[in-house]
């Protein structure tokens, strides 16, 4: 199991984590676009920020929750940096009834590829208990797509639609690619966005 100091790591090495790439990724820009980055906005394992900071820019009231401090910390520069009000907290996304607010919009940015088995309901009802009915989670995930065995495990359709069987429906799973930092010559992964809401 990752703990929140081998997270806080990713954050403090010389080359910067893959998934740490300075910027939202695409999917997530079509997004807020769209106008579906709107309202009480959370990001669920936030990293350094970019998408809370998109969806506040967008004029999201919007919050990170991230296991490092060292990211939040980095987070919190950038907000002040850019001009945008967003809150960020230390937080687990397996527990997220401490933030003691609920959202209208979760977006999860490559943390579900990261759980375990037997995280994975446990991390669905987390979400659910700061959801509001009829909210949405935008989960994009390492899918079972990608070649080789570097990097998170990969997801199939079916575990995503497993993990939040009870209570939830699905919109859409599409096809899409994460940006990365180059790994072994890759600059895109493949992936799936989810489109989830409460029910």
């Amino acid at each position: 199991m990752t703990t929140p100091s081998s997270w806080d790591d990713s954050y403090t090495a010389a080359t910067p984590a893959p998934w740490d790439i300075g910027r939202p990724q695409p999917a997530f820009v079509r997004l807020a676009a769209q106008g579906l980055l709107s309202g009480r906005v959370l990001d669920a394992g936030c990293g350094t920020g970019e998408h809370v900071l998109l969806a506040a820019s967008h004029g999201a009231d919007a919050t990170g929750v991230d296991l490092s401090p060292t990211a939040i910390e980095i987070a919190r520069a950038k907000a002040t940096g850019r001009d945008l009000a967003a809150r960020f907290e230390v937080g687990d996304a397996l527990d997220l009834g401490p933030l003691a607010t609920s959202f209208g919009v979760i977006i999860d940015s490559g943390l579900f590829h990261t759980l375990s088995d037997e995280n994975r309901p446990r991390y669905a009802a987390s979400l659910a208990s700061v959801l509001e009915p009829g909210g949405h989670v935008y989960l994009m995930c390492f899918s079972d797509r990608q070649p080789g065995d570097w990097g998170p495990r990969r997801v199939r359709q079916e575990e995503l639609r497993a993990s939040f069987a009870d209570g939830w429906a699905f919109d859409s799973i599409t096809a899409d690619v994460f940006d990365i930092n180059p790994v072994e010559s890759e600059t895109t992964v493949q992936a799936w966005l989810a489109d989830i809401t409460r029910t």
